[in-house]
């Protein structure tokens, strides 16, 4: 009888076994998916219209992985076809997950996508970067706006010429560009503080690059003048203008001849600077802003140019996806004090480009931020 128990026993602990062990060969249990419970989605262009955008978006999605982060683009007509540019955008508000929207550039059409959004998701965040409708609209459409100080940039990038050691500031442009307001402006406050600081400022009128000689002209005229101003007022001569198509013969003019080259038009390591340098970037460096800085920090060590050449650190558009992706994500988790928390923003601004980093508030709004970077000297 003890016998036939004990067999009994044996059995029953052989099947608990075989039912609460499992497979004695199989791999441990694997822990429990994280549960998606929050995803952000990032409207910026495509590759053709501004490869720098599109891959810092594909940067935050590599970070936090394609459960959490969704991209989509606007079109590269986006003035004639607006109406994708609101689909693409509704497309991403309709999942639920989705609780923050950030849109760089906002491009025409930004404001009819928002509205379209709000009518069906009043709840999601929208952060929307380097506005291209009217200001004072857009900062009712967003709950967050950033855009570039480029009237703050004058009195900056004179007193950044002065820190470089410049003694004369040479401003490149012509009459369409000084039509226009803001640029007419900011050249007008780069005078100013230029002055005040004992910097002799010259106004220096180039053909206009969208004139009877076309681009060639201007960069022409950039390639041969440019010597000309150094050899006449020295080597502590700092260059400048108004135009992108300027930047490359201005940077390559300004390293042969060894002058000062403070900041470009549209400031970024990426603009001009690689072309001016011969800098290849491999395919598994695009979008890479540490090695871009540390291939331009050598280029200028080798042509004795180190402390000489200077840009911001970051991309102006870059910093606005990856900030606005990060602040989304901090307000998501509970991280910010309310919806706009400019403290919260600076600190995660300040983090990417790795020094100082000045937001001020748009004439009239607490959410509508103009943004200065400090320079990054090489």
């Amino acid at each position: 009888m003890i016998k036939k128990s004990l067999l009994i026993l044996l059995v029953f602990a052989m099947v608990l076994s075989l039912f609460g062990c499992g497979d004695p060969g199989a791999a441990p249990d694997e822990p429990p998916a994280e549960e998606v419970t929050w995803k952000v989605g990032i409207m910026t262009g495509t590759v053709t219209q501004n490869e720098e955008e599109f891959r810092m978006a594909t940067q935050m999605q590599e970070r936090y992985g394609a459960e959490h982060i969704l991209i989509t683009t606007y079109p590269d007509k986006f003035m004639d076809e607006q109406e994708t540019t609101i689909t693409n955008m509704l497309e991403m508000a309709s999942d639920p997950l989705v609780k923050a929207i950030v849109m760089v550039q906002a491009v025409p059409g930004a404001v009819a996508a928002v509205d379209k959004v709000r009518a069906i998701r009043p709840d999601i965040m929208i952060i929307l970067g380097q506005p291209q409708e009217d200001p004072d609209i857009i900062a009712q459409k967003g709950d967050l706006v950033l855009m570039i100080d480029d009237l703050g940039r004058g009195e900056q990038i004179a007193e950044h010429a002065k820190a470089l050691g410049a003694e004369t500031f040479v401003h490149y442009s012509f009459p369409r560009h000084m039509s226009i307001e803001v640029l007419a402006e900011r050249r007008r406050l780069i005078k100013e503080k230029a002055e005040e600081l004992g910097i002799l400022f010259i106004d220096e009128d180039a053909p206009d690059p969208t004139g009877d000689a076309g681009v060639p002209g201007t960069q022409q005229f950039i390639m041969e003048d440019v010597p000309r101003k150094i050899a006449q007022y020295g080597p502590n001569t700092v260059v400048f203008g108004t135009n992108c198509a300027m930047q490359e013969p201005l940077i390559r003019q300004t390293f042969e001849h060894g002058g000062l080259f403070a900041v470009q038009c549209c400031p970024s390591p990426y603009h001009a600077l690689p072309a001016a340098l011969g800098i290849e970037v491999p395919e598994d460096k695009k979008g890479d802003v540490p090695w871009m800085l540390e291939q331009i920090s050598v280029k200028c060590a080798e042509a004795g140019m180190t402390g000489r050449v200077a840009t911001w650190p970051v991309p102006v558009n870059m910093m606005f996806i990856e900030a606005s992706v990060e602040y989304a994500v901090a307000w998501i988790n509970g991280e910010t004090n309310g919806m706009v928390d400019k403290a919260k923003l600076q600190e995660i601004m300040e983090g990417i480009a790795g020094g100082g980093v000045t937001l001020t508030e748009w004439p009239g709004t607490d959410n509508f931020f103009l943004y200065l970077s400090d320079h990054y000297i090489f």
